[in-house]
């Protein structure tokens, strides 16, 4: 949920309300999965679910690995949609693999517990996160300007005609715009980078998460697990 946004609006430049529009299609695909996850619970195995979920999940950031500065909201939707489905069905599984094995007289601190731990580590997650992209960010930022140099000529044949073109438009530093320009081209990139290199680590983190799941043992009562997911 945080990545999309911040993609959004780094890359593409969107206002806030492109980014709403761009992401309603993973609250949807969440609303119209709820229920059928709460029919699931009852009919299958809660771990067979919660694989469904995880691996789902990471075949979503797994698309968002291949994204270019081009992808607009309709390169966006599937992805969304396996999120928001994705989520669902990995939300009612574990609360009632967490909370199912206790006894009801525990039930209202275990809950309790429970909830305070998925915030901690959602808050925990976030700044791992936000660090990764800055750190990547600075790192392919490094590397992509070793080739945006004056020794080079494929950069300085990009920079002479970013510079004709800004000559054909009035009242322009034409050499100070191309620079510019060519040197926003550069943070776009590593910007983008950064973002793949995020992507590919949830989804290598969700793909091994569907693998453990294999090592849970069954709740012996598939019953209502509290702390409802957000």
């Amino acid at each position: 949920t945080y990545l999309y946004p911040v993609f959004l609006g780094r890359i593409r430049g969107y206002d806030s309300m492109m980014i709403g529009e761009a992401l309603f299609v993973s609250g949807l695909a969440m609303f119209f999965t709820a229920p059928v996850a709460g029919i699931l619970s009852n009919k299958i195995d809660l771990r067979l679910m919660m694989m469904i979920g995880f691996v789902g999940f990471a075949t979503g950031t797994w698309w968002m690995t291949h994204l270019t500065a081009d992808w607009d909201f309709y390169e966006l939707l599937i992805p969304q949609i396996l999120r928001g489905c994705s989520m669902m069905l990995c939300m009612v599984p574990i609360n009632n693999i967490a909370l199912g094995t206790l006894p009801p007289e525990r039930l209202k601190n275990a809950s309790g517990l429970f909830n305070l731990t998925r915030n901690l580590g959602g808050a925990v997650g976030l700044a791992l996160i936000n660090t990764v992209l800055i750190d990547r960010n600075a790192f392919h930022y490094a590397r992509l300007a070793e080739h945006v140099q004056w020794g080079s000529e494929a950069a300085q044949t990009k920079l002479q005609n970013m510079t004709l073109n800004f000559q054909q438009t009035a009242g322009l530093d034409a050499g100070s715009a191309a620079i510019s320009k060519l040197s926003g081209m550069v943070q776009q990139q590593a910007a983008l980078l950064s973002f793949m290199d995020v992507f590919m680590m949830l989804t290598v983190l969700f793909a091994s998460l569907g693998f453990f799941v294999l090592f849970i043992n069954k709740p012996a009562q598939q019953g209502g697990g509290g702390g409802g997911g957000h």
